[in-house]
């Protein structure tokens, strides 16, 4: 297994021109606008500062394009952290959170250059959808407060705890909150189902459509607020603005201590980052003809999360809103997506005092959006449809999410998936009882049976019933349906072979090909006493009827 290290951009700049650099520049300038307004919203719904997912949208924006292994996967914050990050800040605080992002980039890397990029793909869809549902739910209840202007210190991140604080400090809604948080929801809802429709109908159409509701709506609320001096928190009354600096250098305060309490979540963190940027990738191969290197990519989101959160930034990985974003905005390369974080850094250094009179109700609107467009509500109307065990591994999932911890539901819902496996596989595999003329005459003294399916820990069963019904005289067993064989599978055939013998019955048995006939050489079967291999079923039945002769 050889480590190759080889980012896309090398192969993407192949025959590079200026078409495709005014195309990337225009998809680059379009993306940034759609990331500002969400890399500050999941920052403040994960309880860090706005600037952290502006930090993180440049940095790991950046690096994720420079060395990915797409060519227009766009890098940065997701909704999906939100859960996991505010739950490790509120738990150990932010000098942990650096740790189990740095800790999680470093798990990513190690993912990518043992080549494991491919088998994130067996995580089974319905873990993915009850999690993924589960955490959009979360996001949705965790922006209820600044939706309605609720005045409460500090939101708990479990999710009774969050109920209960929603219900004991329901008194303090604010009006003008809830009313600029429903007019910007409006906004972007109708923006993103009303300007497609126009078409080429309305005067300026197509350049409108480029612009995102979620900007639409920050611009307007923005406006509203700092105009008429509305009483609605703001980025500035709660975060005093956003510093107008490139981001700074920092290590964190280290302690063996508490950093060990960080490890799962840093597990869960390049799982999920590892799961998102690579579900993301293969959405944009569909939409440009192409195939992504997953372990190229999981390498690069690996650098990304070990540099950023050391420069003030938190967790990120491949976003599929802003990913298709780019796409459709022309994207040819990751030039696109350097370019992208290149116009953010400007913003931030340019128009950073523009953001203090941002209305919280509005980012709040804006994530509302967004996590119902992340979740994937017809899977529960669809699950009438579905087996049992799949309808009972989503809803464990989302159940677990939901109430209790994302990483219990990933580590539940992937056992449940597993047991659900192992269940059906083992029924795949049967024991046939055959009944050949030749061996008419000879009904109870000799018996042949045929095996079917793979022979595995969980389907031993199957050899059960032979041993539990030998013969008197002679046993014929056909193997060749025996598509695979594990050593406890091995060991179940030896202990009916080794009953055989005491028992003084001699098998007669053909068939093992390939996996299985090596697992019968390691495990010498194919050597047992009292055991004739022959090539085929109607050699093993005339040598078990000349054996009753």
């Amino acid at each position: 297994m050889a480590f190759l290290f080889r980012p896309r951009l090398i192969d993407a700049l192949a025959g590079y021109d200026r078409t495709r650099l005014i195309a990337d520049l225009g998809a680059g300038l379009t993306v940034a606008v759609v990331a500002l307004p969400l890399a500050m919203a999941f920052a403040i719904a994960s309880g860090l500062k706005p600037e952290a997912g502006i930090f993180t949208t440049i940095i790991a924006g950046f690096l994720v394009a420079l060395l990915g292994g797409s060519r227009v996967q766009i890098g940065g914050p997701a909704g999906a952290f939100i859960v996991i990050v505010y739950g490790i800040v509120q738990q150990y605080g932010v000098a942990n959170l650096i740790i189990a992002t740095a800790l999680s980039g470093v798990l990513l890397f190690a993912m990518g250059v043992l080549r494991l990029g491919t088998l994130v793909r067996f995580i089974p869809v319905a873990v993915i959808t009850g999690f993924t549902n589960g955490i959009a739910v979360l996001i949705a209840l965790s922006q209820i407060k600044d939706f309605l202007g609720l005045r409460i210190a500090s939101m708990p991140a479990d999710f009774f705890g969050m109920l209960a604080a929603l219900w004991e400090h329901a008194h303090t809604l604010n009006g003008w909150a809830l009313g600029i948080a429903l007019a910007c929801l409006a906004i972007i809802v109708v923006w993103q189902h009303a300007m497609p429709s126009l078409g080429a109908r309305a005067p300026f159409s197509g350049k409108l459509n480029t612009v995102p509701g979620a900007i639409v709506a920050l611009v307007s609320a923005t406006i509203a607020v700092a105009w008429f001096q509305l009483p609605v928190e703001t980025i500035g009354s709660r975060f005093g603005g956003i510093p107008a600096a490139l981001p700074a250098f920092a290590l964190p305060d280290f302690s063996w201590e508490s950093a060990r309490f960080v490890l799962m979540p840093a597990i869960t963190l390049a799982l999920l980052g590892a799961i998102e940027s690579l579900l993301c990738a293969r959405v944009a191969d569909g939409m440009i003809q192409d195939r992504h290197d997953p372990n190229q990519e999981l390498m690069a989101q690996g650098i990304a999360n070990f540099v950023v959160p050391f420069f003030g930034g938190m967790p990120a990985t491949g976003t599929i809103a802003r990913t298709v974003t780019n796409v459709k905005s022309g994207a040819t390369s990751p030039v696109a997506g350097m370019v992208h974080a290149l116009v953010l850094l400007v913003v931030i250094l340019v128009a950073a005092p523009l953001a203090s009179s941002i209305p919280l109700a509005c980012l709040a609107a804006i994530l509302l959006h967004v996590a119902w467009n992340m979740g994937e509500w017809r899977a529960f109307a669809h699950l009438r449809h579905l087996t049992v065990p799949y309808r009972v591994t989503l809803l464990s999932v989302f159940f677990l999410t939901v109430v209790f911890d994302l990483t219990v539901a990933v580590q539940v819902g992937i056992l449940a998936a597993c047991v659900t496996f192992i269940w059906r596989m083992a029924k795949l595999t049967r024991a046939e009882p055959l009944a050949p003329p030749e061996l008419l005459d000879l009904a109870g003294q000799v018996h042949a049976w045929r095996l079917v399916g793979p022979l595995f820990f969980g389907s031993t069963a199957a050899l059960e019933s032979i041993q539990d019904a030998l013969p008197q005289r002679a046993l014929v067993l056909d193997l060749s349906g025996v598509i695979y064989m594990d050593t406890t599978g091995a060991d179940a055939l030896l202990a009916l072979l080794h009953t055989c013998e005491k028992r003084r019955i001699p098998v007669f048995a053909h068939g093992l090909a390939g996996q299985a006939a090596d697992m019968a050489q390691r495990k010498s079967l194919l050597d047992q006493p009292g055991v004739q291999w022959l090539p085929d079923r109607a050699s093993a039945i005339a040598a078990a009827r000349a054996a009753c002769q």
